[in-house]
């Protein structure tokens, strides 16, 4: 654990995400952690409210996490699907029967009027989940893939359609009507440092930065603002990141993500197989850091954070 009391604030989303979001919080203490997550891939399913981005880094947290895909609940069974399935009911967005309860529950508070915060900090309390794990905005925001011929929500793109459609372009429907949280405004402005955990930045982070004045707010932070490259050797270690940033023009490489990000970042940190890129994004203004940025096991998660912690000046007291 760091002895620190330098408040942390991580922006995440997906497997990636959830798996930087696990070491800081090895090493950072509980309330001094706070962990903004993307809701942007939310949708209703089976009269269900589902938040995918939300209950990976849940359940990453509370240890609870599918190692083998990184999402999920461990230990699963799918009885309620094989049922289903008999019915002839959908089955391409696949709910497990532990994950299922997550889900049977925070829609049940939801529709009893409980805010989404409370929800989401009563779900990882049951979970023995410490640090502060805050859903975007109360209100909702939806992540909309024109995909050729058709626009679909994300998990209509992510999971039914498996990433198949080329992207044409990517809005964020509520976005301009939502706010965020009263608790993610004060988080960010009494946060020391803020990193951008390595999430898809299209669909994971930019729904986040959508909000009204929030990119303009982290940009104008007076603290290290960190963030950690997704994409290692032009490819994405997990998600659609590559493809999506290939069809919509964007460079696929580490720079191309600083270049997205850099107005709202002061450092970079990237693979040492992309070292070749650490000039042209030291170039952009940016910070650099280049270090082994694959976490394959617990270990790895914490190692990169802490190196991530040192690398904004975050020594243990």
């Amino acid at each position: 654990m760091t002895n620190t009391s330098k408040n942390i604030v991580a922006l995440a989303g997906g497997v990636g995400g959830a798996k930087l979001a696990y070491g800081l919080a090895q090493i950072v203490p509980p309330e001094k952690l706070t962990i903004i997550v993307n809701t942007g891939d939310d949708f209703e399913h089976l009269g269900l409210h589902i938040s995918p981005d939300l209950d990976t880094v849940m359940y990453t947290l509370a240890g609870a996490a599918n190692p083998v895909t990184g999402w999920g609940v461990k230990d699963e069974s799918w009885n309620m699907m094989a049922a289903l399935a008999r019915y002839g009911g959908p089955t391409w967005f696949q709910l497990g029967d532990r994950d299922l309860a997550t889900h049977l529950l925070r829609s049940n508070w939801l529709r009893e009027g409980y805010p989404y915060n409370w929800v989401t900090q009563e779900l990882c309390r049951r979970l023995g989940v410490r640090s502060a794990v805050l859903p975007m905005s109360e209100q909702p925001v939806r992540t909309i893939v024109q995909a050729e011929e058709e626009e679909l929500a994300f998990q209509e793109y992510f999971v039914e359609k498996q990433c198949k459609p080329a992207v044409k372009s990517i809005r964020f429907a509520g976005a301009e009507e939502a706010q965020p949280s009263k608790e993610v405004i004060n988080a960010i402005r009494m946060a020391d440092t803020i990193v951008f955990c390595p999430s898809n930045p299209l669909v994971s982070i930019d729904p986040i930065l959508a909000l009204p004045n929030l990119r303009r707010i982290i940009a104008a932070a007076q603290v290290p603002k960190i963030g950690v490259s997704p994409i290692v050797k032009g490819e994405a270690l997990k998600g659609p990141a590559a493809k999506m940033m290939t069809e919509l023009g964007m460079e696929v490489s580490a720079v191309g993500v600083a270049k997205h990000l850099k107005d709202v970042l002061t450092g970079f940190v990237i693979d040492h197989l992309d070292e070749a890129h650490q000039e042209a994004i030291t170039n952009m203004g940016l910070r650099t850091l280049v270090t082994a940025t694959i976490m394959k096991n617990d270990e790895a998660r914490v190692r990169l954070a802490q190196e991530v912690l040192e690398f904004a000046g975050v020594r243990n007291k």
